[in-house]
């Protein structure tokens, strides 16, 4: 019998354009801390253009959700806003501009990750999805020495502040890391 070993966190924030770099980070800190430093640069990428998308369409608000999964050999990264429109990657009438300065980040997902979508939550909105597998060979596991410490037999960070009022803590009570950020903004 096997057990499926997974591996989770989850990030509450605004999609400003400050909290897209820091959600970036966060992202990329928590690869290395699962050994899946080869990820990095394609995970980083699809959340900072998932997150940009949030930015400039998502509506009432741009509050999300970023989740982090590394289960089975695939990390899947996942943004929950509170928009019901789906995103599409279509070409505007007459072609795609050459100039233009935005535009290009679902076809860069598709480019990089092994799948992608977008799935309705009703009335809450909906959720914008990519995997990427991680390589055969690539060790999954705690590090020996943990980055930030033990409580409990398990990971803990202090909380980080960001100079805006807002920090990040990660939660070592849960089965899963998770991050949230105290301040909406």
């Amino acid at each position: 019998m096997s057990q499926a070993s997974s591996r989770q966190c989850t990030v509450e924030l605004q999609a400003l354009p400050s909290r897209i770099g820091q959600v970036r980070r966060i992202v990329s800190a928590q690869l290395r801390y699962w050994n899946l430093d080869c990820l990095i640069e394609k995970a980083a990428l699809g959340v900072t253009e998932l997150l940009t998308n949030v930015h400039q369409h998502a509506k009432p608000d741009k509050v999300c959700t970023v989740e982090i999964e590394f289960l089975l050999g695939r990390l899947t990264v996942s943004v929950h806003d509170h928009d019901p429109r789906l995103p599409a990657v279509a070409p505007p009438p007459g072609g795609p501009d050459p100039l233009a300065t935005s535009g290009r980040g679902l076809a860069l997902i598709e480019a990089v990750s092994e799948s992608w979508g977008a799935r309705p939550q009703g009335d809450a909105g909906k959720v914008v999805w990519f995997t990427l597998p991680a390589p055969s060979a690539t060790p999954v596991g705690i590090p020996a020495v943990p980055a930030y410490g033990t409580v409990g037999g398990g990971p803990f960070r202090e909380p980080v502040a960001f100079g805006d009022g807002a920090e990040v803590v990660v939660d070592a009570a849960r089965a899963h890391t998770a991050v949230r950020s105290a301040v909406a903004g």
